[in-house]
């Protein structure tokens, strides 16, 4: 193995599945600058998914939408605009 290849700041990070509340614990080098206070008493810092294994439709084998950035009514809004532009042109 190659030395000096690795990363200096490899250590624990508590993941969090903001979709469902499901949260683990696991080695990481990520960068982030929020923290939690674990279930051990320790504080971690604290990396925000939007879809994990506990809420992707593959894993949970459920079909549920999730929109955390609200693109879905994005594109409502822009296809209605455009639905009634071309109504009025008519």
């Amino acid at each position: 193995m190659k030395p000096d290849i690795h990363p200096k700041n490899y250590r624990n990070v508590v993941f969090k599945d903001i979709s469902c509340d499901h949260m683990f614990l696991t080695k990481s080098c990520i960068e982030t600058k929020d923290t939690i206070k674990w279930e051990d008493g320790n504080e971690y810092p604290l990396v925000k998914l939007e879809i994990s294994n506990m809420s992707h439709p593959f894993y949970t084998g459920k079909m549920k939408l999730i929109d955390t950035a609200g693109r879905v009514d994005k594109f409502n809004t822009r296809y209605r605009k455009a639905a009634e532009k071309a109504t009025e042109q008519e």
